[in-house]
């Protein structure tokens, strides 16, 4: 890019006008932009790998180490296979002794060459007792160091799993507790976390709570694309994780609660029969959730939402659901206000889109002061989710409404 700024005017006085329009240097800022984050997640990734290599070094080391020490046992118990007994007495029974005498000698006096033979191996002694000694030092602290890795051998049959499984689990701990942060943030957070999910599941494949928020990524991911396929795409990968969870963890409710959700965005981009065959599988997995965690807000939410769209069908959608099914799906507008308020009960202010369709739901019924009053408590809330700034602008449309 060359200079920015060109002089216009000469002198202390001079103007500087830009030589590329404003779109360009957006597009350039842009870029530069995109580089930038670019570096900071190679330098990220940089310091997970160097982390993980010096951890492996550690390891490599570990067992070199070992390796020689059992080569050196090995080395000094075949210079020492088979244990001699040593005794000061004269009437040892030592191979060496009865050779020469012919019998352990039991007089006082002894012939010379029983005396030489004695004596040589005293001698023999003497210098095997020092050697075998510092063999015997040495065999000790070999003998710890067995003792201590063949502790660690047992530990590796007996309580290999449940050292790895605490590991695994710090692990995933720290894991779950960054993704749960980055669900919580804008947009490119949450592209961040499911990058971030989707880089373990190798690991974490087979872990329940790592598999739900998973599901809930996909469906983050689905809300937040604009592109019709992709919406499509993420949302039933998610539901696939999903299905094959539901196979181990029945009594998940966190995993019935997300497929529920995921069936919901999938059934979005399909036939009217389609939407009302997955309302029956929506209806049925929020039960559920609600069943096995009976205090979670986001159950209760959902369940308002599905009793109050279904309480608004159309009369196509009716009568397709009375053709189809023997018994269509019911709902009034007062379960959905039940719903909702179970979810305030639980957790105020739990979302500004809950309260606004409490507010829908008095507007409905014909309770006008209500429903004014629950838009002033939508109003207080700030806008978190896509769903939010939706519920923002009908919120707006209402109150122009009572306005008029």
């Amino acid at each position: 890019v060359p200079r920015a700024l060109v002089p216009v005017e000469a002198g202390d006085g001079a103007m500087y006008t830009a030589l590329l329009p404003q779109e360009e240097q957006v597009d350039v800022l842009e870029r530069l932009d995109f580089v930038l984050r670019n570096i900071s997640e190679l330098r990220k990734e940089v310091e997970e790998l160097r982390s993980t290599l010096q951890h492996l070094a550690a390891e490599i080391v570990g067992e070199v180490r070992s390796h020689l020490e059992e080569t050196q046992k090995v080395t000094r118990r075949r210079r020492f296979p088979f244990p001699r007994e040593r005794s000061d007495s004269t009437g040892s029974s030592s191979i060496y002794f009865t050779a020469s005498s012919g019998a352990a000698n039991t007089d006082d006096g002894e012939s010379e060459g029983g005396y030489s033979t004695a004596n040589a191996e005293s001698d023999y002694d003497r210098e095997s007792e020092r050697e075998s000694e510092e063999g015997e030092d040495e065999v000790s602290c070999e003998t710890v160091r067995t003792v201590r890795r063949d502790s660690l051998d047992l530990v590796n049959e007996d309580e290999m799993h449940l050292m790895l499984d605490s590991s695994l689990e710090e692990g995933l701990g720290q894991l779950l507790q960054q993704a749960d942060r980055l669900y919580s943030g804008d947009e490119q957070e949450k592209r961040e976390g499911f990058q971030l999910l989707l880089n373990n599941k190798l690991v974490y494949a087979d872990q329940k709570d790592f598999l739900w928020r998973l599901a809930r990524a996909h469906s983050d991911m689905s809300e937040i694309t604009e592109d019709t396929e992709e919406k499509r795409s993420y949302a039933s990968d998610g539901k696939e994780e999903m299905e094959i969870a539901l196979q181990k963890w029945d009594q998940s409710a966190e995993c019935h609660q997300w497929y529920a959700v995921l069936c919901g965005q999938l059934a979005e981009h399909e036939s009217i029969q389609k939407r009302i065959q997955t309302g029956y599988v929506f209806k049925e997995h929020i039960d559920r959730a609600i069943e096995l965690k009976p205090e979670d807000p986001k159950s209760y939410y959902l369940l308002g939402r599905w009793c109050y769209q279904v309480s608004h069908l159309g009369w196509l959608e009716k009568k397709t659901a009375s053709a189809l099914f023997e018994a269509p799906p019911t709902a009034t507008v007062q379960d959905a206000l039940q719903n909702f308020l179970r979810v305030e009960e639980l957790s105020p202010g739990f979302s500004k889109a809950g309260r606004v369709y409490i507010a829908k739901c008095y507007r409905d019924l014909g309770n006008h002061s209500a429903a004014v009053l629950w838009m002033n408590l939508a109003a207080e809330l700030p806008v978190n989710t896509k769903e939010d700034a939706e519920s923002e602008r009908e919120l707006e449309e209402m109150r122009s409404v009572c306005q008029e």
